[in-house]
C-alpha cells in the first residue's frame, strides 16, 4: 500500500513540476508563457514588438470592475517593480498587456528569477488583488527565444 501511495504521489509531483515550467511556442507569434491554472504570465513578439501579458481567469470583483490598475512583479530575489495605470481588458477574465521598455525590463527580471515570480494587480499602491505565484524554471531559455525573434 505504501508503495502505491508513493507512486501516485510521485506522479502528482511530476505533473505539478511540468505544469510550473515555462513553455515556448515558436509559431508566427513566438510566445513564452507559464500558466498556474488560475492565471497566465507571458511574453510574446507581436508585430516585431515585445509584449508582456498577465491574465487572470476569475478576477476579484475590484479588478473586474476597474478600467485601469497598476501591475506589480516581485521576483524571488526581491525588489518589486510596478507598471502603472495600465488599461485592463475584460474578456474571459481580466488581463493587461504591457509593451516597450517596461516589457523588456520585466523580461530581464523574469529571466533572472531563480525559483519564483509573483504578480498582482495593485490599486493605490497599497491594495493588491489576484496575486499569483509562478515558477521560474525554464524562464530564461523560453524568454530568450522570444527576444531573439523580437528584434
Amino acid at each position: 500500500m505504501l508503495k502505491v501511495v508513493s507512486v501516485v504521489l510521485a506522479a502528482v509531483l511530476a505533473t505539478t513540476a511540468s505544469a510550473e515550467e515555462w513553455a515556448y511556442e515558436g509559431g508566427s507569434v513566438p510566445i513564452a508563457y507559464i500558466d498556474n491554472g488560475t492565471a497566465q504570465f507571458q511574453f510574446a513578439c507581436r508585430g516585431g514588438d515585445l509584449a508582456m501579458g498577465y491574465w487572470v481567469r476569475k478576477p476579484d470583483r475590484a479588478v473586474a470592475g476597474a478600467s485601469v490598475m497598476n501591475l506589480a512583479l516581485t521576483p524571488d530575489a526581491g525588489g518589486t517593480t510596478y507598471a502603472q495605470e495600465i488599461p485592463l481588458i475584460h474578456a474571459d477574465g481580466s488581463s493587461m498587456i504591457v509593451r516597450g521598455p517596461v516589457a523588456r525590463q520585466w523580461a530581464r527580471i523574469a529571466q533572472h528569477a531563480r525559483s519564483t515570480l509573483r504578480l498582482a494587480y495593485v490599486r493605490g499602491g497599497r491594495e493588491a488583488f489576484d496575486a499569483n505565484e509562478f515558477g521560474a524554471k525554464g524562464s530564461s531559455a523560453a524568454i530568450r527565444s522570444v527576444l531573439e525573434r523580437c528584434g
